[in-house]
């Protein structure tokens, strides 16, 4: 299996499939990791925190957007009543798409450990994928 490209990796952690295979969940049920690929055998997170930078990108920075948006008023000249929509719409995206940006940094760490490799890093052989 030929390693595949990171926009083909980024879409599988976006679509909460396994970044080494892209048939294995990340998840069972809404947000409850796996650990491991029950297809391929990849280890999503070796060690706890390998995917915490990663999680700062996806996770932390749309916060600080939707907290900035709020604070400033950005985009709502209309009043208070469309502030607290404009934050209920943004609570709701945030936490609609939480799995989707937290299955987005494992696979962002993947290709870390995919280029620069560790020889104790349980990466699965091509032919077992």
């Amino acid at each position: 299996m030929a390693t595949p490209s990171i926009f083909k990796v980024l879409w599988r952690g976006l679509a909460k499939k396994c970044p080494h295979c892209g048939e294995g969940p990340l998840y069972k049920g809404w947000a409850r990791e796996v650990g491991r690929c029950p297809r391929c055998g990849l280890v999503y997170e070796r060690n706890p925190g390998d995917t915490w930078a990663f999680i700062v990108l996806t996770d932390r920075l749309p916060i600080a957007h939707g907290i900035l948006v709020i604070y400033f008023r950005i985009g709502s000249p209309y009043g208070r009543v469309a502030l607290y929509i404009q934050f209920a719409l943004l609570f709701a995206a945030f936490v609609w798409t939480s799995p989707n940006r937290w299955g987005l940094a494992i696979a962002l760490h993947y290709p870390s450990r995919r280029y620069w490799p560790d020889p104790a890093d349980p990466i699965p052989d091509a032919d077992r994928t």
